[in-house]
């Protein structure tokens, strides 16, 4: 089934062995999928270990780093909040973990359509989640923290998060749409160009870019924040978008050719 869907795909061999998503197949993979579920749903459990018991912390003080001190922890009168014993900031950096598991589980379960293999399941949850933990360390280290001022929010904390539900929402939203243009009987082979897509034509890879660079401010500061977005940013361009749009441009031919034209922002309107 994989091998006749592969054949199936246009794109050179190329850019099939560069892309972990299977275009054009519809193989139902409830194992890859569930595996991806679960390990999404552990990640903040891995995060709220770093940043309320600093585990790993360990290794970061043999090398000579110091973290910061655990702060003092909320009192919202919440008893499931205030018993995580998080102060204010952790228990932001700690939601942004959860929302990003919110937004990908949903994701896989009830908009991916396209086949997820065991395999690619592990490789991309351990990635969000090692990016996680890296902004979770990115905070603690005192070097390098965003928590650098005795005033609470800091700057890098309202950016970064403004710019961390700007993006995750854009995503989902995008995503969202598109699936409902596709779920259309009276859509099969169109190309969706409409809600967030008319912006950019690949919007949610920049709304993925945006999250994750604004995670990364709100832990890291603004240098951490500059060099994840960077790296998000350039992953698309090179090697996302190129592969993407390769495949369009042959699936879809002139629809493909109209929408370019439309819509000249690949991934971040009025940036690129």
């Amino acid at each position: 089934m994989a091998n006749n869907a592969r054949a199936n795909d246009p794109r050179s061999e190329a850019s099939k062995d560069r892309d972990l998503v299977s275009r054009g197949d519809y193989t139902s993979t409830p194992v890859g999928k569930a595996t991806f579920f679960v390990l999404r749903a552990l990640d903040p459990f891995v995060q709220y270990s770093i940043l309320a018991h600093g585990v790993g912390t360990g290794f970061l003080h043999r090398v000579g780093l110091r973290t910061l001190p655990p702060g003092l922890p909320i009192h919202t009168g919440i008893s499931a909040i205030d018993s995580l014993g998080l102060s204010p900031y952790r228990l932001i950096l700690l939601a942004m973990s959860v929302g990003s598991t919110v937004k990908q589980n949903i994701w896989v379960t009830a908009v991916s359509a396209e086949p997820m293999t065991v395999g690619n399941a592990a490789i991309i949850g351990a990635f969000n989640t090692v990016n996680n933990a890296l902004n979770a360390y990115a905070f603690l280290v005192s070097a390098t923290s965003a928590s650098t001022e005795s005033t609470f929010p800091q700057a890098p904390l309202i950016v970064g998060s403004a710019l961390y539900v700007t993006g995750i929402l854009a995503e989902l939203i995008s995503e969202i749409q598109r699936k409902r243009f596709k779920s259309d009987p009276k859509n099969k082979g169109k190309a969706y160009t409409g809600g967030l897509w008319s912006l950019a034509r690949h919007i949610n890879y920049g709304a993925y870019t945006v999250w994750r660079a604004g995670f990364a401010t709100a832990a890291g500061g603004w240098i951490w924040g500059a060099i994840v977005g960077a790296f998000f940013f350039s992953d698309f361009a090179t090697r996302g978008v190129p592969i993407l749009n390769e495949y369009c441009e042959k699936r879809y031919g002139a629809q493909w050719e109209q929408f370019k034209k439309q819509t000249k922002w690949r991934l971040i309107p009025g940036i690129y």
